[in-house]
């Protein structure tokens, strides 16, 4: 086995900042890391569930926020996924549409135009949430150009694969005071049992912060599994992209191992623009994309036909089984996640930690709720 790379500066060092943090997948994934966090969220069943979880929680819209409140002190790394709907292909494409008018405002940050003639255009946007996705900007610039504010030392950022060139433009806007490293990356790549594509930007501040001189410099995760090919030869074993990569993607019968197989997911909607046309994958591949609508596919196995509980939605997701989910709306939190898997992946890439090591994987996977913890556990 290749030995893991020993994970320093110590990661407590570091405290995140999670804006749109949603029921908590970059949280959880950062408490495996070591990594305390506070999140921002305002929908009311996200912040439930993140109660229930223990995690910290500023209830509020990110835009009633800014990085001066008291409630961020000390958060040195900043990390958002600002809401996808706008800009997702399931969506109406109001975010598609706009994308040249974002990456104007983009500039217009960059220009130093004031936030407030900014917030007052934004408003004429075909969809309010498109704007959204200059909030993250808008904080690292703040913490920039304030005085009484340091910079972050680190950010992260994903949204769906049509806002990669907003974060080349964000690339772009950061490169005097940052490295930065962007792409899309292909979640069952990272131990996800799902084929999810996401655009993630990482940067880390030049020659600033914890950084000790053996740091590697800064790069978006190598995968440590096969991509997932459905057209490949089934003998190909996972079908490996140039023979680097060792570990096959992981299946949903792995990942749902209390559920008797072979099972068969049919998707509630149509692929290819025909609504007839349900996609299905077998229990022995990776799920299609978790979406909020997982819930209304139909699972086909031995004993009949069901549903997806809400734990093995979000075990999809890589959440650990005991995750409370609770709150309305469960199927959209879990679709709108980050899957935790994969936020530890680009939080020990910005921070420059190394690869995760297998004792972060275990805890992530046996994670349980405060109340439900005793002794040591109870303690971290």
């Amino acid at each position: 086995m290749t030995p893991v790379e020993p994970q320093s500066p110590q990661p407590a060092q570091f405290r995140i900042v999670d804006l749109f943090a949603g029921p908590g997948g970059l949280d959880i994934a950062a408490e495996a890391l070591g990594v305390p966090s506070i999140g921002v969220e305002w929908d009311a069943g996200a912040y439930a569930t993140r109660t229930e979880a223990g995690l910290l929680t500023v209830h509020k819209d990110v835009r009633e926020c800014k990085p001066t409140d008291p409630e961020f002190e000390g958060a040195n790394v900043l990390a958002g996924g600002p809401p996808c709907q706008t800009f997702t292909v399931a969506g109406h494409g109001a975010g598609r549409r706009a994308l040249d008018t974002v990456l104007q405002f983009v500039q217009r940050l960059v220009d130093r135009d004031k936030w407030d003639n900014i917030a007052a255009d934004l408003d004429d946007l075909e969809d309010e949430r498109t704007g959204l996705v200059l909030q993250p900007l808008h904080w690292i610039l703040e913490a920039i150009d304030n005085p009484d504010l340091d910079p972050y030392h680190a950010i992260v950022l994903e949204q769906v694969p049509a806002v990669l060139p907003v974060w080349e433009a964000y690339a772009k806007a950061l490169s005097d005071e940052y490295e930065t490293d962007f792409d899309i990356l292909h979640t069952e790549e990272f131990g996800v049992p799902q084929t999810r594509r996401r655009a993630v930007l990482i940067a880390r501040r030049r020659n600033h912060g914890p950084v000790l001189p053996d740091m590697p410099p800064l790069k978006l995760p190598k995968p440590t599994h096969q991509r997932y090919r459905s057209k490949a030869n089934p003998l190909d074993d996972g079908f490996a992209l140039e023979g680097t990569v060792p570990q096959k993607w992981v299946s949903m019968a792995q990942a749902l191992p209390e559920r008797p197989t072979p099972f068969t997911v049919i998707s509630n909607y149509g692929t290819g623009g025909d609504p007839k046309a349900r996609g299905e994958r077998n229990s022995d591949q990776p799920s299609a994309t978790v979406t909020g609508k997982i819930s209304r596919n139909r699972v086909v196995g031995p004993n009949g036909t069901d549903r997806f509980t809400f734990p093995e939605a979000g075990r999809l997701q890589t959440f650990p089984a005991e995750y409370p989910w609770c709150g309305k709306d469960i199927s959209q939190q879990i679709g709108n996640a980050v899957p935790p898997r994969l936020g530890m992946h680009i939080i020990s890439a910005a921070l420059g930690l190394g690869s995760p090591s297998e004792q972060a994987f275990e805890r992530l996977a046996s994670w349980t709720p405060p109340e439900r913890r005793t002794g040591d556990e109870a303690e971290t």
